[in-house]
């Protein structure tokens, strides 16, 4: 499955990415789409299959999942 996370800060998106790396996860960082509203204008584009709670963040704010007529979000940090 295709993902895409917005963060509340650049560091927070870069120190997710470094994670995402680590764990061999295929991931992009990004500008996020303006369909997708954020705090710091960074995201991270990223494909996983495994249960998603399991690499959720706290610098993460939103999680979307890539569907074929848009965003649907699946997590938001609260």
């Amino acid at each position: 499955m295709e993902y895409t996370a917005v963060f509340y800060t650049h560091s927070g998106a870069i120190k997710y990415d470094k994670f995402l790396r680590e764990q061999s996860v295929k991931c992009q960082l990004m500008p996020v789409p303006r369909a997708l509203s954020t705090s710091c204008g960074i995201g991270i584009r990223f494909t996983y299959d495994g249960d998603i709670s399991l690499i959720v963040s706290s610098d993460i704010e939103k999680i979307f999942k890539a569907t074929a007529s848009g965003y649907e979000l699946i997590y938001e940090n609260e």
